[in-house]
C-alpha cells in the first residue's frame, strides 16, 4: 500500500487548509500547499534545492504531484528535478499523483519522461495505487493515453482488479473489466478478484464481477481450498453468499439444459402463456358460448362475445410483437462495422463520447460499449437494452425503448379481454335452469355440470388480476417517465437523486407530455426536465 504519510496528506482536512492556516517554512510545504510564489522564492532567492528529499525522504515533486499542482510540477522539473526520483518505499511522484487521481500533474510527469511502469518495493505501479484508492478516471487516463499495463501483478501476484475488488470500487472494476482485465488470475494465495470481493464484503463489486464473469470464477479455490461462496459464508457476508449461490445455481441450470430439448431459461414462459391464451379462447367458445343446457346467445351477448374474441386475436398479435421485436438492443462495435477488425476498446474515447456523461456505470464489460444513461445489461438476453424496463419471462423478451408501447398495449388488451369475457361467462352461468334436483345447490350443480365454465373463470381471473396489476403499474410509470428498473434500483443511480440526496426524477416532464410522447413516439425522450443550474438551486 501507499505510505501512511501519503494517506495523512490525502485527508480532507489537509486539502481544505489555506496558506494562511499552515506554516510554509520550506520548499516542500510550499509545494504541498500549492504556493507557487513561495516555491519560486525558496528556489530563486534562498537557493533551496529541488534535488534532495526532506527529512522524511520525500521530494518536493512528490508533494506537488499529490495535490495536482501541475504548474509547480512543471517548474520543479524545469529546475532539474528527476521525474523518476524515489522515496524510501521506491515510490515516484507518479505513485503519489495516483493517490488522489491528479491527472494534470500525471500528464506533466509522463510527458517529461516519468516511467508509467515504475514499481515500488511492493511491486505497486501507478495502476495499482489508482485501483487501491478508487481513482477510476486517473487509471483510465494513464491506460488510454500512456498505455499503462492495467493487468500487471504486484509482488504478491495481485492485479489492479484484485485491489479494486477488495476495496469495493465498483466503477474501477467496471473499467478494468471493460478493458478485458483477467478475472481468473490468482495471486500467491490462490485468490481471484472475486475471492477478494467476498472477503471485503463488497456487494456491488461481487455483483459486477459475477455478471461479467463465468462459472469458472465461481468455482476456483484458493490455496486453502475455499471458493468465493465459502469465504463469503465464513465471513458472515450473507447477501454476497446469496448472490454467489444464486449465480452457481443459474450456471448449473444452464449446464443441465444442454441435455434437454427445451430450456425455460432461453425460452421463458412465453410458450406457457401462449397455450393458456389459446385454451381460454377454446373454452370461451365451446363452454361459455356453445355450452350445453345454456340459454341461447342473445344479440347483445353475441356482440360482446364477438368483441372479446376480436380483442383476444389482437392480443395474440401484440403478444407476438412484444416477443419478437427488438426491445432496444444497443449495437456492439462489431455490429456497427462488421469489417472493422480493430480492437473495439481502442476506438472508444471515454473523454470525448457523445453518450458519455462521466458515469462509470455506463461501461458494459460484456458488450464492450458505453451505453446511454437509463440503459442496462440484461443477463438473460446478454445484451444492453436502451431505456431498460425489465426482462419479462412471460413474453421471453426484455421490455425497453422500442417495444414498451407494444407491451403496454398488450397488457391493456389482456385486461380488457379478460374482464369482458369473464363478465360474459358470469352472465351465461346465470342462465342455468333454476329447477334443480332435490338437495343439490346451484353452485354444486354448476361445478358438476359446467366444469368448462368454472375452469375458464379460474384461468381468466388469474389473467385479469395479473394484467390489471401490470397495466396500473406501467401506466403510473409512463405518467412519471420512469422505468421499473429505475424504481427498483433507485439507490444505485445517482441521476435519480437531487442536490439534497433525496429521490428526484430529472426526466419527468409532467404527466401530459410524458403520456403524449409515449403514445405518439412509442417512448419518452431522455432529455433532462430541469436545467442543471435550476436543479442545483431548487
Amino acid at each position: 500500500m501507499a505510505s501512511s504519510e501519503i494517506e495523512v496528506v490525502a485527508s480532507p482536512n489537509s486539502r481544505s487548509q489555506t496558506n494562511n492556516e499552515v506554516a510554509i517554512v520550506d520548499v516542500y510545504s510550499a509545494s504541498a500547499y500549492g504556493d507557487f510564489q513561495k516555491v519560486r522564492s525558496f528556489v530563486e532567492d534562498h537557493g533551496a534545492s529541488l534535488l534532495i528529499p526532506d527529512s522524511n525522504g520525500y521530494y518536493a515533486l512528490q508533494w506537488a504531484a499529490l495535490n495536482n499542482f501541475s504548474d509547480i510540477v512543471q517548474y520543479i522539473i524545469e529546475h532539474g528535478a528527476d521525474v523518476n526520483s524515489c522515496d524510501k518505499l521506491q515510490q515516484t511522484a507518479l505513485h503519489w499523483a495516483a493517490v488522489r487521481g491528479s491527472i494534470m500533474a500525471a500528464d506533466v510527469l509522463l510527458l517529461n519522461g516519468a516511467r508509467v511502469e515504475a514499481a515500488d518495493i511492493n511491486g505497486y505501479r501507478a495502476v495499482h495505487v489508482a485501483a487501491q484508492y478508487g481513482q477510476t478516471a486517473f487509471l483510465n487516463h494513464i491506460v488510454a493515453k500512456f498505455h499503462a499495463d492495467f493487468d500487471v501483478p504486484d509482488n504478491e501476484g495481485r492485479s489492479p482488479l484484485h485491489w479494486a475488488a477488495y476495496k469495493g470500487f465498483a466503477d474501477t472494476i467496471r473499467l478494468l473489466l471493460f478493458r478485458d482485465a483477467s478475472q481468473e488470475r490468482q495471486d500467491k494465495e490462490g485468490c481471484t478478484p472475486l475471492h477478494w470481493a467476498a472477503i471485503g464484503g463488497n456487494v456491488e463489486a461481487c455483483t459486477v464481477l459475477v455478471h461479467a464473469g463465468t462459472k469458472k470464477e465461481l468455482l476456483i479455490k484458493d490455496s486453502a481450498g475455499y471458493t468465493p461462496f465459502q469465504l463469503a459464508t465464513d465471513k458472515g457476508h450473507r447477501q454476497i453468499a446469496h448472490i454467489l449461490s444464486k449465480a452457481q445455481r443459474t450456471h448449473r441450470s444452464h449446464l443441465g439444459a444442454k441435455f434437454c430439448t427445451w430450456n425455460i431459461g432461453n425460452f421463458g414462459y412465453a410458450p406457457i402463456l401462449l397455450c393458456v391464451i389459446i385454451i381460454l379462447v377454446i373454452l370461451f367458445i365451446n363452454s361459455v358460448l356453445a355450452g350445453p343446457n345454456l340459454a341461447k346467445v342473445t344479440a347483445v351477448i353475441g356482440l360482446w362475445a364477438w368483441t372479446a374474441l376480436c380483442l383476444a386475436f389482437v392480443s395474440l398479435l401484440m403478444f407476438y410483437r412484444c416477443s419478437s421485436k427488438d426491445p432496444g438492443y444497443i449495437k456492439r462495435p462489431g455490429e456497427l462495422n462488421p469489417t472493422n477488425t480493430e480492437d473495439p476498446l481502442l476506438s472508444i474515447d471515454l473523454n470525448n463520447s457523445s453518450v458519455w456523461v462521466g458515469n462509470w456505470s455506463q461501461l458494459c464489460p460484456t458488450c464492450k460499449i458505453i451505453r446511454p444513461v437509463r440503459s442496462k445489461h440484461c443477463p438473460t438476453c446478454n445484451r444492453c437494452v436502451e431505456q431498460f424496463d425489465h426482462h419479462c419471462p412471460w413474453i421471453s423478451n426484455c421490455v425497453g425503448k422500442r417495444n414498451k408501447r407494444d407491451f403496454f398495449v398488450f397488457i391493456c388488451l389482456g385486461t380488457l379481454t379478460s374482464f369482458l369475457s369473464g363478465y360474459i361467462a358470469i352472465q351465461r352461468i346465470f342462465t342455468v335452469p333454476s329447477a334443480l334436483p332435490t338437495g343439490e345447490t346451484w353452485f354444486h350443480h354448476v361445478v358438476v355440470h359446467y366444469p368448462g365454465i368454472i375452469t375458464f373463470l379460474f384461468l381468466d381471473a388469474i389473467i385479469f388480476i395479473a394484467a390489471t396489476t401490470l397495466t396500473v403499474a406501467q401506466a403510473s410509470q409512463v405518467a412519471r417517465n420512469i422505468t421499473t428498473n429505475e424504481l427498483s434500483n433507485a439507490i444505485r443511480y445517482g441521476y435519480l437523486r437531487g442536490p439534497d440526496g433525496k429521490f428526484r426524477n430529472p426526466y419527468n416532464h409532467g404527466c401530459r407530455k410524458n403520456c403524449s410522447d409515449f403514445l405518439i413516439q412509442g417512448y419518452t425522450d431522455d432529455e433532462i426536465a430541469w436545467p442543471p443550474l435550476q436543479r442545483a438551486v431548487s
